[in-house]
């Protein structure tokens, strides 16, 4: 067995997201209606140590017949083995399952990837790219979700539904409930169009009598996959599902599930007819593939009744009881999902106390009184699990969707590893409401069609709405030069000149309505998004810059006048300098995302990007270095002294913003 990573596939995935983040563009997921189509196949809970158990069937109809428990019912009705054929632990003698509870504590998830083998027709360089990109999206899993390990080799089951045709129903025959006859059928097992290798499957038997322990086999045991907890297919195809919906770039699922119902196997499938010419994207390639893998994990609608309140000081899976019924609808008719871990990490996003605060569940496409498996756009815009993904510097792996998986009970999750999630911070219970957001209470919101900010200031923004905002408008980036941290979008033109626009790696958007003065009074601009240097000076403090002129305090909330300019530039409180880990996007590919530091603290003094960054004390530097650095600060000192006394007289006036343009 071969284990192959088909980089023609991550091409389709790459290119695919580049054109999906393009400004304004909008990717639909379809993982609940390609999920429903599924059956999964789930193992039985047996201790590595027991003896082997063959498969066996439930009676036909009108014998003690029951449903499968788990898994999709597709048309006809299918129906549980007895036990069914679980996961086997290579080289030892049972059907098994992950770890036992008295095993070691939780490891990083092994997340295995395979795919048949395709056409490899990319450049030395391209393959590197989308090998960068690939192991960047599973290390970033694998560092933030742990479970208790597959012991030996991973085998997936086979479904026993499939392979056999009826079983010995008599309960006074030995093999009652036994496969008797197999399918002539029978060719292989697959999930969605990927055929699994028998080689990754365990094997079957056939009874031909009913009291004889002869058996034959049907399939034999497969090798296994070594040091692997969870496997993932990759498909790229032009399928129907492509084809009808021109706005599906990808899409997952999971088709094999443990004893506690932890996914083991899924899919992603590419829709190849999407490739173009368009420019790499890496960052939003390993956004891409991260939001498949938690789809296929586990964040999933169909898994909800499954997920177990687990004991903080049990290992995960033992110590666990069925939550239950986890979905239910607040008073305003929003569905939510109340697990514990998401209400406190909700709670405390939001500042509010509200008991109802369960995870906002997206509706659009879903019947009344259902649910998806995405988290409502309004409410938590950038998480990696919204139903639409945004410019890929928004896109941020939340506490809400972390604390999510943690109540799966089949996941040890380091909240630390969180991101930070601006979107909505401190609003409130209600905020996110159809209500509240059309009445200008929120800066996170805006009205018309004027243009302004995105929320996060990397980008200048004009305000709209789409199918999941339901009305809601929101500053979206604009579709050409909307980047305040890209240069090369100076505008050389007499506009960009009166504003005083100064774009750059340090830029960021300031609502602004600023225009040079001249030898003749010209009139004030309205007030819209304009690229001004920034530098932080403390948490929420910091200063900026226009083009001609000094370094000014800017007082979060309030406004600042420029020397040379009439009109103000707008000050957003709680937008910068608090979040190191809000940068532009770029494409190294060796960087991390600031939050994935060993050490939390490590952000402050590293980051080069106008995040707040002290400066190590003296008598931490070395003897040479302090010394410069004090008679650099001497001299710095003095020309501020005999700056200011030139300049008293044309000091920045500060006054408070309009409630209108706090962003």
């Amino acid at each position: 067995m071969t284990l192959r990573l088909s980089l023609s596939v991550w091409v389709g995935m790459l290119v695919v997201m580049a054109v999906a983040h393009l400004p304004g563009a909008l990717q639909k997921c379809v993982f609940d209606e390609v999920q429903a189509e599924v059956t999964v196949v789930r193992a039985a809970r047996i201790h590595p140590d027991s003896p082997p158990s063959e498969p066996r069937l439930r009676p036909p109809v009108g014998q003690e017949r029951r449903p499968l428990t788990s898994g999709r019912q597709t048309g006809r009705q299918r129906w549980r083995t007895s036990p069914p054929l679980g996961v086997s632990v290579k080289r030892g003698s049972a059907v098994g399952d992950t770890a036992p509870s008295t095993s070691a504590s939780p490891q990083p998830i092994r997340i295995r990837t395979w795919i048949p083998s395709e056409s490899d027709d990319l450049s030395d360089a391209e393959k590197g790219k989308l090998k960068a990109a690939v192991e960047e999206a599973v290390r970033t899993v694998s560092s933030l979700l742990s479970v208790n390990r597959v012991l030996g080799h991973l085998l997936l089951s086979r479904d026993v539904n499939k392979y056999c045709k009826f079983v010995w129903s008599d309960s006074r025959t030995a093999n009652c409930n036994r496969c008797g006859r197999a399918n002539s059928n029978y060719r292989n097992e697959t999930c969605l169009d990927v055929t699994i290798p028998d080689d990754h499957l365990a094997g079957c038997h056939i009874y031909p009598e009913p009291d004889s322990p002869r058996r034959a086999v049907l399939r034999p045991e497969g090798a296994g996959l070594p040091d692997a907890d969870f496997l993932l297919y990759l498909h790229i195809q032009a399928t129907d599902k492509c084809r009808a919906e021109p706005n599906v770039l990808a899409y997952a699922v999971h088709c094999q599930t443990d004893a506690h119902g932890r996914p083991l196997a899924g899919v992603v499938v590419i829709c190849r007819d999407r490739l173009t010419e368009a420019a790499y994207n890496h960052q939003a390639t390993v956004q891409t593939v991260i939001h498949e893998l938690f789809h296929a994990l586990g964040f999933s609608k169909d898994l909800f009744h499954t997920w177990t309140d687990c004991l903080s000081s049990s290992p995960v899976g033992a110590g666990c009881s069925p939550l239950g019924k986890v979905i239910h609808s607040d008073r305003l008719g929003q569905m939510r999902l109340y697990t514990p871990s998401v209400i406190s990490a909700l709670q405390k996003h939001l500042a509010s106390a509200d008991p109802e605060l369960g995870g906002p569940l997206e509706n659009l496409g879903a019947p009344a009184g259902r649910v998806s498996s995405h988290w409502e756009s309004r409410v938590l815009r950038g998480s990696i699990m919204a139903a639409a993904l945004e410019d890929s510097a928004a896109v941020r792996i939340d506490p809400v969707t972390l604390a999510a998986l943690q109540d799966t009970g089949w996941y040890a999750v380091n909240p630390s590893r969180a991101q930070s999630l601006v979107w909505g911070e401190g609003e409130g219970s209600t905020f996110g409401s159809l209500s509240s957001c059309q009445d200008n209470s929120s800066s996170f919101f805006c009205t018309g069609s004027g243009r302004g900010c995105h929320f996060l200031h990397l980008h200048k923004g004009e305000c709209q709405t789409d199918a999941y905002l339901e009305g809601c408008g929101v500053f979206k980036p604009l579709k050409n030069a909307s980047e305040c941290w890209k240069k090369e979008n100076t505008r050389q033109s007499a506009e960009g000149d009166r504003s005083g626009e100064i774009l750059g790696f340090n830029s960021r958007c300031f609502f602004s309505n600023l225009t040079r003065q001249r030898q003749f009074l010209v009139s004030s601009s309205s007030v819209e998004g304009r690229c001004y240097r920034h530098r932080c000076t403390g948490p929420n403090k910091y200063q900026i810059q226009v083009s001609g002129s000094e370094w000014a305090n800017c007082p979060a909330g309030g406004a600042i006048q420029m020397k040379g300019y009439q009109g103000s530039v707008f000050c957003p409180d709680r937008r910068l300098c608090l979040y190191p880990d809000i940068t532009p996007p770029s494409d190294d590919v060796n960087t991390l995302p600031a939050s994935y530091t060993s050490d939390p603290s490590e952000v402050l003094t590293t980051a080069q990007d106008g995040t707040w960054s002290p400066l190590p004390p003296l008598t931490e530097l070395g003897g040479t270095t302090a010394l410069c650095c004090t008679a650099a600060i001497c001299l710095l000192a003095v020309l501020v002294v005999v700056s200011h006394r030139q300049c008293r007289s044309c000091s920045n006036r500060v006054h408070t913003v309009p409630e209108h343009h706090r962003q």
